[in-house]
């Protein structure tokens, strides 16, 4: 490569470093095999109500993430609601949220009408911090969901410790982090209830879908009777012969066997995907473990496999802290790098939780989501992490590059004010 990491910017009128855009691969992915899978499902008439590509997707996901039993539904946000209402959390009751994770996370706990807490997270892994989640208690609290975001975990045995402690449940936001494993145990299957979204963007997608797994055979019967409209699981269309406990309210939340048969041939290719994912991830936190003023989220304390949903980086330090983060974004993607982007913010900054009402409040402090989040990070999302070692030589070679006109990039911010 002729072009040096010293070079003027592209954004300033130079050449950029990448004579190619590298682009994140294309996604969702898709087979011939499982294209053919799905015609036999569309010919045979048996698209719904707990079909046999559903149950096997069901046993297979559960065991993989080392739980006993899984629910497939419509997608990985009633699958929050669903556990919150098995866990028999409501009116009066309050549920402490990380206030770094997307807006389904606290929009669950709103649906079943439970007070909202939202708390700091921790300035390497942006999860949940356990000493905010602790100090957040009150006598109203009776859930906490931590969210594995991105590229990282959340400290599970701290937050058990804690909940434990004050007898509070604990649901599992794994729709970041599918295949995971937190101290060589599956992520999801450490709280009461894991709940996984399927979402088309997500390392397992089938346009929409979800799942709860747990390792309480009680609290799977509730959940499944709350998603199928308070059928149990097994029984056929038009004949449960037991209908749900008093006080259950029962949805309908049903996925399909399309979503099963997509989520079965993905899954069979999940730890290969995960693995490849893994070794750029640590490749790049080589590569640019130097720079300064940049920094990537930490993969978690006990993280044994990473799911990688994403990667975030952190431009908080130093002379790159003193520009706007959509400057540094337009500056990466000017030099060829297609596959950076910006991180939802603040949850409580979403229009969904500034209307006039008062579920909701933010305990102590949240400098780390306010600033290191809203302002200094952006994130690769995991399709960028299965490139070619030399596109992940070529993305540090970029980082370097902008750090090395950090100085050139604040006189630029200067002048073109946002």
């Amino acid at each position: 490569m002729t072009k040096t990491t010293d070079s003027k910017l592209a954004i300033l009128g130079g050449e950029a470093l990448c004579s190619k855009p590298v682009n994140a691969i294309p996604w969702p992915p898709v087979d011939d095999e499982t294209a053919e899978q799905l015609k036999q499902v569309y010919l045979s008439r048996n698209w719904s109500f707990g079909g046999p590509e559903e149950m096997k997707f069901n046993q297979e996901f559960a065991k993989f993430h080392d739980a006993e039993y899984a629910i497939s539904m419509a997608n990985g946000t009633v699958t929050l609601e669903c556990a919150l209402h098995a866990l028999c959390v409501g009116r009066g009751d309050e549920v402490i949220v990380p206030a770094y994770t997307w807006m389904a996370t606290a929009m669950a706990a709103r649906y079943v009408g439970a007070q909202i807490v939202f708390v700091d997270v921790e300035p390497d892994t942006l999860c949940m911090n356990p000493k905010k989640f602790e100090a957040a208690i009150t006598d109203k609290t009776k859930a906490v969901i931590p969210v594995h975001i991105l590229g990282s975990m959340a400290d599970m045995e701290a937050i058990l410790a804690i909940a434990k402690k004050h007898n509070i449940y604990v649901i599992e936001d794994c729709a970041h982090m599918q295949g995971g494993k937190w101290n060589g145990k599956g992520v999801g299957s450490w709280g009461h209830v894991g709940s996984f979204s399927f979402q088309q963007s997500k390392t397992l997608a089938s346009g929409e879908g979800g799942i709860c797994i747990t390792n309480d055979a009680d609290l799977a019967d509730k959940i499944a009777r709350i998603k199928h409209i308070g059928y149990p699981v097994g029984a056929k269309q038009g004949a449960a012969m037991t209908g749900p406990q008093a006080g259950l309210i029962c949805h309908n939340y049903r996925s399909t066997e399309f979503q099963a048969v997509i989520l079965r041939g993905q899954l069979k290719h999940l730890p290969e995907l995960l693995e490849k994912y893994s070794s750029n991830a640590k490749y790049l936190a080589e590569l640019t473990k130097d720079i300064p003023g940049i920094r990537l989220q930490k993969p978690g304390r006990l993280a044994t496999r990473q799911g990688y949903y994403g990667l975030a980086i952190m431009f908080d330090e130093g002379e790159l802290a003193k520009i706007d983060k959509e400057i540094i974004l337009k500056a990466i993607n000017k030099e060829g790098i297609a596959c950076l982007y910006g991180v939802y913010g603040p949850v409580y900054k979403h229009i969904l939780f500034n209307l006039p009402q008062s579920d909701w409040r933010i305990a102590g402090d949240c400098s780390v989501t306010d600033i290191t989040v809203d302002k200094h990070t952006l994130s690769f999302p995991h399709q960028a992490l299965g490139v070619s070692r030399n596109d992940i030589e070529i993305i540090a070679d970029v980082l370097r590059k902008v750090a090395n006109n950090a100085g050139e990039l604040i006189k630029y911010q200067s002048e073109n004010q946002l």
